[in-house]
């Protein structure tokens, strides 16, 4: 059995999944804002989100042997590889508020130490499946009522609070589906970083939005107690932005550049950062000269491989193979590494979570 994840092997985990004989006892989640059809995965002490769901995972040469209730032995086909575990179900989950919510409902364990949360759990782009992005799938944990429709800031600093205090939760990552507002979430998010620094001002706070109408609302989500934002491409040209997010698209690139520019003269180099989704149809060669420009602005370029989501227009794309991200990482671990950023630097978010991409490995590799 090999004794170490190497990035290679982690990379191939990530991007093939994992078939699991019985539905794993962790935290796992369908549908949803973020990355899903996903469960966390300790190996070596590193936690990646793997896909289980999917019907890609489905096929795939990686299988779980379990060992006990919350680990197993990770094969590839008929070799064992590495002894995997699964992060245990938080304390939080079994608080409710005043109202009767369940914590869970509010925001969800991400990982093993993250706390995330989606503000509003439906989007202006999604109301129209012709324009919305083609992979998302904000709707269907809403629909399935895994979740409320909108967090309060009250809520959600209740639930931070105690996520902090019953399971050392380390941050929190605040997204948002896209309100009909010029603000694009933004003062949303303000609220809810102001009222959970309130009353967890130890908790570094990651927000996502889209690039808001005025530049003003970096310094607003910073006073408020955000310490890293997120914008996210997810795909870096024009023909792809438009094919698979013609509603996003609308928003030119030319205004993501203008915001992360704006967003690094208030939060420092590194702790901007943006999602970029391998797979969609982007070639290597136009991801890797985005990161290039993504590094020289001060923005940490969060790479992952797409994983379609079932019940998405998306479900039945293919995924980008091991090798494909492999190398891929290869070349972006230098560029990050050589501009300086790294994801041990950032102080909230994806990019210091680092548990959707194996990105993190390659900036090691590449020292």
């Amino acid at each position: 059995m090999i004794s170490t994840a190497s990035p290679p092997l982690l990379t191939a985990l990530q991007s093939s999944g994992l078939r699991w004989p019985e539905p794993p006892p962790g935290i796992s989640r369908k549908g949803g804002a973020g990355p899903s059809d996903h469960q966390a995965i300790t190996i070596n002490g590193q936690t990646i989100m793997v896909p289980i769901h999917t019907d890609h995972a489905a096929e795939s040469p990686f299988w779980a042997k379990a060992t006990g209730s919350s680990s197993a032995i990770l094969m590839h086909e008929d070799e064992e590889r590495a002894i995997i575990s699964l992060p245990k179900r938080p304390a939080f989950y079994d608080k409710s508020t005043a109202d009767g919510i369940p914590y869970w409902k509010i925001a969800t364990l991400h990982s093993d130490k993250v706390l995330a949360t989606t503000l509003l759990q439906d989007c202006i782009r999604f109301q129209n499946r012709d324009t919305s992005c083609q992979f998302c799938a904000i709707g269907q944990s809403l629909a399935a009522g895994r979740t409320i429709a909108r967090k309060s800031p009250e809520q959600l600093a209740e639930v931070a609070r105690a996520a902090v205090d019953l399971d050392g939760i380390e941050q929190l990552i605040m997204t948002t589906g896209t309100p009909a507002s010029k603000d694009r979430g933004a003062s949303l998010l303000t609220a809810a970083a102001q009222a959970v620094h309130a009353v967890v001002p130890e908790l570094p706070i990651q927000a996502q939005c889209e690039p808001p109408d005025q530049d003003h609302w970096f310094e607003r989500l910073a006073a408020a107690g955000v310490v890293n934002i997120g914008m996210h491409l997810e795909a870096v040209t024009d023909a792809v932005r438009h094919d698979i997010m013609p509603g996003k698209a609308e928003v030119p690139l030319s205004r993501y550049m203008s915001a992360f520019k704006a967003a690094v003269q208030v939060f420092g180099r590194g702790q901007v950062n943006t999602y970029i989704l391998a797979g969609l149809g982007d070639s290597p060669d136009d991801i890797v000269a985005m990161a290039e420009q993504l590094v020289d602005i001060g923005v940490y370029p969060f790479v992952v491989p797409f994983i379609p989501i079932v019940g998405t227009p998306l479900q039945h794309h293919p995924s980008p193979d091991a090798d494909f991200m492999h190398e891929l990482h290869s070349r972006l671990g230098p560029i990050v590494s050589n501009g300086g950023l790294s994801s041990e630097s950032q102080k909230a978010g994806c990019g210091k979570c680092g548990a959707c991409s194996t990105m993190r490995n390659y900036e090691h590799a590449s020292r």
